[in-house]
């Protein structure tokens, strides 16, 4: 498994992981989500981490599902492969260590909802938001109760069905980011000192927090997801979904 594929550094009870796939704008491939599911499970059963920490390297945090690997392939696998990182997100829910994101430059489309999914959110004033997937054609294919959980269900509708875009200010305002970086500060060094504080917390008392909202946060993410993956597939296979697809195929759309 290429785990030069994510990035990972350790102070103090805090594990800071960094998505690490420039070249592709740090899309989500199988390889990467793989990797990074990996390192997740992994950091749970350790000790010395209290805190997790989820970053990227520049020249952002995440532009989103790697749609090239999605129009390789069929629109059933492109479907599984979807549905593996959306278990992904939703497990930061459902672990008993805080989980901060740290976004800065961009978080669209699959990268948006992974951020929403941390337990807190830490932005850069100017970083960019974006759920692009109606204008491709499909339904975002899961993540959406997370996002529903921390702005309500007509505002995460309307960022779903318009596409726009918010910087990190208005996503502020909206509740979807917890934390502006300040003036001179980095949205990593803002959420690596949030994390700190709370890794100085009781382990114990931490993990029943998280136990006591997972009801609210979470409540029926799964199925949920489900069903946006059901809505995605059918999607997909429209003229327009497939338009997208041979787009970044390189292929010319069919005729049919």
């Amino acid at each position: 498994m290429p785990h030069d594929l994510i990035l990972v550094e350790r102070s103090q009870r805090v594990a800071v992981v960094k998505l690490n796939r420039p070249e592709r704008r740090n899309a989500l491939g199988v390889e990467l989500v793989r990797a990074l599911a990996s390192e997740c499970r992994s950091l749970q059963r350790d000790p010395e981490t209290r805190v997790i920490v989820l970053g990227a390297a520049p020249p952002g945090f995440c532009a989103g599902a790697d749609l090239k690997e999605f129009a390789g392939t069929d629109v059933p696998t492109m479907c599984e492969q979807d549905a593996c990182t959306a278990a992904l997100a939703r497990s930061f829910a459902n672990s008993s260590k805080p989980v901060v994101a740290a976004v800065e430059g961009f978080a669209m489309g699959a990268g948006f909802v992974l951020a929403a999914s941390c337990d807190i959110v830490v932005s850069a004033p100017d970083a960019r938001w974006r759920l692009p997937e109606v204008s491709l054609g499909w339904i975002p294919g899961w993540g959406l109760e997370a996002l529903s959980s921390r702005v309500g269900a007509n505002k995460a509708r309307r960022l779903s069905m318009s596409a726009e875009m918010l910087d990190g200010r208005e996503a502020h305002r909206l509740g979807l980011v917890d934390y502006l970086a300040a003036d001179g500060e980095t949205p990593l060094e803002a959420a690596v000192k949030r994390a700190q504080g709370i890794a100085e917390f009781s382990q114990h008392a931490l993990a029943s927090v998280k136990r006591y909202f997972l009801p609210s946060v979470a409540r029926t993410a799964e199925s949920m997801d489900a069903l946006a993956g059901h809505f995605l597939a059918l999607d997909a296979m429209q003229p327009h979904g497939q338009a997208t697809l041979h787009r970044f195929s390189g292929a010319a759309p069919s005729k049919n």
